[in-house]
């Protein structure tokens, strides 16, 4: 078993500390993402999954306002290729996040696609569905796929192992070192790494997240 160094023990304080300070805001966040799968639309529910297509190498609050200038044209149900791409120029890749949102619009928002709804409600479990999401969206990873989970209230047992995640639990010896790149064979284990820490440390999984997040940035978003 390894015994945490005293700089691990010094990260593990820092954690349970800005868990206490802002633990009600993680709550409220949430609380509020549960209410987007109750009541939510299928057209609301897509919107989560855009702004998760958006996320990769752009951070998320520019990633949110991209989503909202697609909102504001009346671009992300109706606009072409080039009327999306042009207002996707705030984040990275915006060539390939264009595409990858029309071919998800048809397959979910079209008269011949699946009720995003319903598609969301037919698996028997969370892990079932990240699986199916990232397999059959374009752009969409294991760690889009639990981004977005998560931003609809199903994150209570999924790890989303972003770069700034995968920094602290290798600051706090969860892991040896940063991947460079992961299979879903590796997420799954690092995921299982950090579910036993947040065991040990007391702190929720889908806490712990939105800590290791705040930490490296000081920001709460989604």
């Amino acid at each position: 078993m390894h015994s945490p160094t005293l700089e691990e023990i010094a990260h593990l304080e820092e954690i349970r500390r800005l868990h206490a300070e802002i633990r009600g805001t993680i709550e409220e966040r949430l609380k509020f993402f549960r209410t987007i799968l109750d009541r939510g639309s299928s057209r609301e529910l897509f919107m989560e999954l855009v702004f998760c297509l958006l996320t990769p190498q752009s951070k998320a609050r520019q990633s949110g306002r991209a989503l909202q200038r697609l909102l504001d044209g009346d671009c992300l149900f109706c606009g072409e290729y080039d009327e999306i791409r042009a207002r996707l120029n705030i984040v990275r890749f915006r060539n390939k996040k264009a595409a990858y949102i029309l071919e998800a619009r048809e397959m979910f928002c079209s008269d011949n696609g699946v009720d995003f709804r319903k598609y969301i409600e037919g698996f028997a479990s969370v892990p079932e569905l990240r699986r199916d999401i990232a397999g059959r969206v374009k752009g969409i990873g294991f760690k889009e796929a639990s981004h977005f989970l998560r931003n609809i209230g199903l994150g209570r047992d999924i790890a989303i192992l972003d770069r700034h995640i995968l920094k602290n639990l290798a600051k706090l010896g969860v892991i040896k070192s940063v991947p460079s790149a992961m299979t879903n064979r590796h997420y799954l284990e690092i995921e299982s790494a950090m579910k036993d820490f947040s065991r040990n440390s007391g702190i929720p999984l889908d806490h712990l997240d939105f800590v290791l997040w705040y930490r490296e940035t000081r920001d709460i978003f989604k």
